[in-house]
């Protein structure tokens, strides 16, 4: 089903040249977009490939606004991308075919749970005493929600979410496939060669509107509560260890690792395959870069980088051997910056 172009515009705002009545079926990549798709141009790098897209529309910048109408309608915004990450919610909500919620037949509802209207539970899906799902959440077959845990309103959970007992998570939030919101965090104590367990006697709590993505875990708190804040997005195959705590709004790639009571403030970023140690605090406005290593504390905000950068392996070798090298040559540094120093204060003498 084709989707007038004026739609959009009327639901989303911007400005739209052309007829309003062009229709678009589907969202494309600039690059590969036909004649009856809508594809965006954010970056003047791109320029260029207005005139040679085959899209049947454009969604541009005002600087845009005279190339791109040359061609075809398109609709002019300040910010294009943000734009189309606005188009494609309300594309889905066009789309989308959810069947009316409903409790399956072979899910495990403890009776002293309490399931808001509007909730649907998946087949096989299992929940705990005392559990509390808030209006129109979706809890995915096969998963898991322990004693007294708590789903926001409008919370989705893919199937085989597990949330652990007294865990919480807020409102309009999205948990992906594999997720495991309450393992137990990693605390063991030394005792004669072996380890002794350090039970985790705190909960996950996870603010409103955050996403999670595919087999992310993060573990309760050994005595006080890991929090997530308001807005943050995790992507896949990340682990946040006990007692950690992420700000608002803040966004980490795949793959990385944060350890126990790392404290991460709001709006910061971190790159894919990077790791925070454990107890550092990261300020408001900290971005890492993927890879990095984070080994202190990052009081400022600012772009970070701690990796070695990649070479040949017999140039890395030399410069690895080097590296080494760095204290020795710093202390022969420091003694000649002395030895200097006294002498010219010797010959500075009356």
């Amino acid at each position: 089903m084709a989707i007038p172009l004026g739609s959009i515009v009327e639901a989303l705002g911007g400005e739209l040249v052309g007829s309003p009545d062009a229709g678009i079926r589907r969202l494309a990549p600039l690059a590969t977009a036909e004649p009856d798709e809508l594809a965006f141009v954010s970056n003047a790098r791109y320029a260029s490939q207005v005139t040679l897209t085959r899209a049947g529309g454009l969604i541009v910048t005002p600087s845009l606004r005279a190339a791109a109408s040359a061609r075809g309608p398109c609709i002019v915004t300040d910010d294009p991308y943000l734009y189309f990450a606005r188009l494609t919610q309300w594309w889905r909500e066009q789309h989308a075919v959810l069947p009316e919620p409903a409790v399956h037949a072979s899910a495990v509802v403890h009776p002293s749970a309490e399931l808001a209207a509007g909730v649907d539970v998946g087949a096989f899906a299992v929940i705990e005493a005392g559990v509390r799902i808030g209006p129109g959440a979706r809890i995915g077959a096969h998963s898991v929600l322990g004693e007294h845990a708590q789903i926001g309103a409008n919370t989705r959970l893919y199937p085989r979410v597990t949330v652990g007992e007294r865990c919480s998570v807020g409102d309009r939030c999205v948990l992906h496939s594999g997720v495991v919101i309450g393992a137990d965090g990693f605390g063991f104590a030394p005792h004669e060669g072996r380890w002794i367990k350090i039970e985790q006697l705190g909960a996950v709590r996870i603010g409103h509107d955050v996403e999670i993505g595919a087999n992310t875990c993060i573990d309760r708190g050994a005595l006080d509560d890991t929090v997530i804040g308001e807005g943050v997005k995790l992507d896949n195959l990340i682990q946040i260890g006990h007692n950690v705590r992420v700000g608002a709004h803040t966004a980490l790639a795949g793959c990385v690792g944060v350890a126990g009571s790392a404290d991460i403030g709001s709006g910061c970023t971190i790159g894919g395959g990077a790791v925070v140690l454990g107890h550092l605090k990261l300020a408001d406005g900290v971005h890492v870069s993927a890879a990095s290593v984070v080994t202190r504390s990052l009081l400022k905000p600012g772009h970070y980088t701690g990796m070695f950068p990649i070479d040949d392996n017999a140039s890395w070798e030399k410069n690895a051997a080097s590296l080494k090298q760095l204290n020795r040559i710093r202390e022969r540094l420091k003694a000649a910056e002395h030895a200097i120093e006294q002498a010219l204060q010797k010959n500075t003498k009356p």
